[in-house]
């Protein structure tokens, strides 16, 4: 699969503009045990706007967000296109931090597909503002870490977040349908606590 020039070109500018304060910083931010607090807080929040009934069925939603945007991604883009990874391809041109290069292939990104598929999901059953802003700019702000340790072209993470974007908007659907249509005679869930 041929890739326009202009996205190796972006990532090569965007990698370039580095620093050892900041190789610190998206180095932690791209790991998944940094944000373990914050999911954990963001968990509590829905479990108490929610309630245990509709907060369970959320989490299900949530549990296969993920599953489904890691499988596709690596489990079928990352094969099946087989496009190496900045840091394979590129060799000194790329900046690494810490010998981190990745795995062979990138397209798309799990990371972006995972946090794009979480963050769609779950604004759209919040449905508050500053939620939503919040999730979409932590979503790019870990997605542009793989881009700065140089393991992702910029194409790797737009592809990976609208693929997981689209999985989230889908599971959020099913969610809302399950909890405003003709399942909410169930009593799993509780249309006037919908947010």
């Amino acid at each position: 699969m041929e890739f326009p020039a202009w996205d190796t070109d972006l990532f090569l500018f965007l990698n370039s503009l580095h620093s050892d304060f900041f190789d610190v910083i998206m180095w932690h931010a791209s790991a998944t045990r940094t944000w373990i607090p914050l999911y954990l807080l963001i968990l509590f929040l829905m479990y108490k706007k929610l309630g245990w009934r509709q907060f369970l069925l959320m989490l299900l939603g949530l549990a296969l967000c993920v599953l489904l945007a890691d499988r596709i991604s690596s489990g079928l883009f990352k094969p099946l296109v087989a496009r190496l990874r900045p840091t394979h391809a590129l060799g000194d041109a790329v900046h690494i931090v810490r010998e981190y290069r990745g795995g062979r292939y990138g397209f798309v990104s799990s990371h972006a597909a995972n946090l794009f598929a979480i963050a769609v999901y779950s604004l759209l059953i919040m449905r508050r503002r500053y939620f939503t802003v919040f999730m979409l700019f932590f979503a790019l702000f870990v997605s542009y870490t793989r881009i700065y340790l140089g393991v992702h072209y910029p194409l790797d993470i737009i592809c990976g977040g609208l693929l997981g974007a689209g999985i989230g908007w889908g599971l959020a659907a099913l969610y809302r349908y399950w909890c405003g249509g003709r399942f909410a005679r169930n009593k799993t869930c509780d249309r006037n606590q919908l947010l």
